[in-house]
């Protein structure tokens, strides 16, 4: 969610890494950004969920990744 949410507010997401335990938004306002980035018109439960995991694992991948990290690519591979 905190991904999406500065997704859709235009923010530089090089820079940002998710912070556990961070209450953002309301449930309403997290459940609205799933079901307009999902990709499905009418997701069932199961499809939320499996969108949810997949981004939560491809985002923590990214954020390990040494080419991930602004620190070490510099500007080599800006919005990558």
């Amino acid at each position: 969610f905190q991904y999406l949410k500065r997704f859709d507010q235009g923010c530089d997401l090089d820079v940002f890494w998710y912070e556990a335990h961070l209450v953002e938004g309301s449930p309403a306002e997290c459940l609205q950004l799933f079901l307009l980035h999902c990709g499905i018109g009418d997701p069932s439960w199961a499809e939320l969920r499996n969108f949810t995991w997949f981004l939560n694992v491809q985002l923590r991948d990214c954020e390990a990744s040494v080419f991930c990290n602004p620190d070490f690519v510099q500007d080599t591979l800006k919005g990558f």
